[in-house]
């Protein structure tokens, strides 16, 4: 979505969610992310129920390939309790090595970063970062199709590099 640059309107404070990525930033710096988004190739739209004066974004379409390293193992250590599941890298995991499920992640699937940034009244520049893993070509993988692969927690600094990344500004 290209957009002219409006007179944007702060949102009033941080939700639920929200990572401080700048104190006392400004519209020019939430511009020139939204920006290089653009001029990266990524999509850059409205938040549901936002105005497109809110100075506020969704910037998607940035994937990093062989990340299985990022793998959060503990909720699939939890549900693989609840239901055990049949694959090689599972029984791996469960007697405590995930190089296999790591390999596998890095073979069959990319780490899709999708960024939510926003300018707070206080000046705040926020984001709320969703990560998730995504098969690279669906059905190539023979991990069960339940198995909900979510990405570790990352610092405030680890997702700033990030959203710069996918912004080609850093």
């Amino acid at each position: 979505m290209t957009t002219p640059r409006p007179a944007s309107r702060p949102v009033p404070t941080q939700p639920a969610g929200y990572v401080q990525l700048a104190r006392y930033s400004s519209l020019t710096h939430l511009w020139r992310v939204i920006a290089g988004a653009q001029q990266a190739g990524r999509d850059v739209t409205l938040v549901r129920g936002d105005t497109p004066e809110t100075a506020r974004r969704k910037l998607s379409g940035y994937t990093l390939p062989n990340a299985g390293l990022f793998i959060d193992t503990a909720p699939i250590l939890r549900e693989l309790e609840d239901g055990f599941e049949v694959h090689p890298a599972l029984i791996a995991l469960l007697g405590g090595d995930p190089a296999p499920l790591r390999s596998e992640l890095d073979a069959h699937h990319e780490l899709q970063l999708d960024f939510t940034v926003a300018l707070t009244a206080g000046r705040d520049f926020i984001c709320r970062p969703d990560f998730k893993f995504v098969p690279i070509v669906k059905g190539l993988s023979d991990l069960p199709p339940q198995l909900k692969l979510r990405a570790r927690r990352f610092s405030r600094d680890e997702i700033n590099m990030l959203l710069l990344r996918s912004c080609g500004l850093a």
